[in-house]
């Protein structure tokens, strides 16, 4: 199978404009992502989609590939479909633009989801929930997770509820999840999934994933232990460059 990640780019953003175009560190943070992107190695093709020719010309500037895209576009799903119907791909995988520290594992992992549940239109991960109070936030995203590995429900509420007692996070085998927000998804099921609207339960939750569930589709689910952190505020993206100056330092040292 030809696998494809598409990294769906805008410029326009409520908490940080123009975060694909930071380049405190030296490089463009779409370059960061796109260059973790590229060390995954079942990955035949890396594409940025952005909305915006300022993106494009970055992207181009450090030798990457890039395509305009629609600028009415809704969600990232819908501007990674407007790319895809270009590509020759079998399976596309949705990089969001502020993953600069994605593990390219994480990207091979998801699509060998695909490739081993032939049944699953679509695929994601999610990490184990560490805290009551990460638990309780509807910043992070939750899913219940099925005991052969599919998605049973996404939900920005503290699920599943335990009813009697408290949660115990640290009971193995986890029944906790955070939602991390990469996905695979097979082309044909991709082209399907973006020219529907969205469904009520998406439109209460603002989760799209609930739109997958909503048509009897299956989604996989693969669990990882960690998780890098995503850019989305100020802080987010000072705590990258930390980090990622940190990274250099130690590799000139040894």
């Amino acid at each position: 199978m030809k696998i494809a990640v598409i990294i769906p780019a805008r410029y326009a953003s409520t908490r940080l404009p123009g975060k694909p175009l930071l380049r405190e560190t030296g490089k463009y943070l779409i370059q960061h992502v796109y260059e973790r992107a590229l060390l995954a190695r079942s990955v035949d093709d890396v594409l940025v989609a952005t909305d915006d020719p300022r993106i494009l010309e970055a992207v181009h500037s450090f030798g990457g590939r890039a395509v305009m895209t629609r600028a009415d576009h809704t969600s990232g799903t819908d501007r990674v479909a407007e790319a895809a119907s270009h590509l020759d791909a079998d399976l596309l995988i949705n990089l969001q633009g502020d993953e600069p520290m994605i593990d390219p594992d994480s990207l091979d992992f998801v699509a060998d989801l695909l490739i081993r549940h032939r049944e699953a239109d679509m695929a994601t991960l999610a990490v184990p929930i560490q805290s009551e109070e990460q638990w309780r936030d509807p910043n992070c995203v939750k899913v219940v997770v099925g005991d052969c590995g599919q998605a049973l429900y996404f939900s920005r509420a503290p699920i599943p509820y335990v009813r009697d007692g408290r949660p115990d996070f640290a009971r193995q085998p986890f029944r906790f999840f955070q939602h991390i927000g990469l996905y695979a998804y097979r082309r044909a099921f991709l082209m399907q999934f973006a020219a529907l609207p969205p469904s009520p339960l998406e439109e209460l939750e603002k989760l799209e994933q609930l739109r997958v569930l909503a048509l009897g589709r299956r989604i996989q689910v693969g669990v990882v232990r960690h998780h890098a952190f995503g850019v989305d505020t100020p802080e987010d993206y000072r705590r990258f460059v930390i980090a990622y100056r940190a990274s250099q330092t130690g590799r000139t040292a040894a």
